[in-house]
């Protein structure tokens, strides 16, 4: 019996690969052979990428929130630390918005946290 070379599967599979390989460069986006490899590589960068993001944005906000806390003489690690002692749970993303977008909500927040740390 011979094989199957064009038949309907065969076709949707590498019509999917090729699809996926739109806007390579070169024989990436043209070749099957190569674009299924292309495809696979990309796929392992963009999972790789979503873990990455989380940790990135995390950095970020800390950055931020360490500036933030400077500017008002306290450490981040303090500051954080104060935070928990006085049972204030906000979590990073919120504390960076607001050091950026609510200055005065910020820095009553922060001499909250020095109150904790001194009693």
């Amino acid at each position: 019996m011979p094989r199957a070379v064009d038949g309907t599967k065969h076709k949707d599979r590498r019509k999917k690969i090729m699809e996926l390989a739109k806007g390579y460069y070169g024989r990436r986006s043209t070749n099957n052979r190569v674009a299924k490899d292309a495809v696979a590589k990309a796929g392992a960068y963009a999972y790789r990428g979503r873990k990455e993001k989380k940790r990135d944005f995390r950095k970020l906000w800390i950055a931020r929130i360490s500036a933030a806390v400077r500017a008002e003489g306290m450490s981040y690690s303090q500051f954080m630390h104060a935070l928990k002692v006085s049972n204030i749970e906000l979590n990073r993303k919120a504390l960076s918005n607001m050091a950026i977008e609510d200055k005065a909500a910020f820095s009553a927040l922060v001499a909250t946290a020095k109150k904790a740390l001194e009693g």
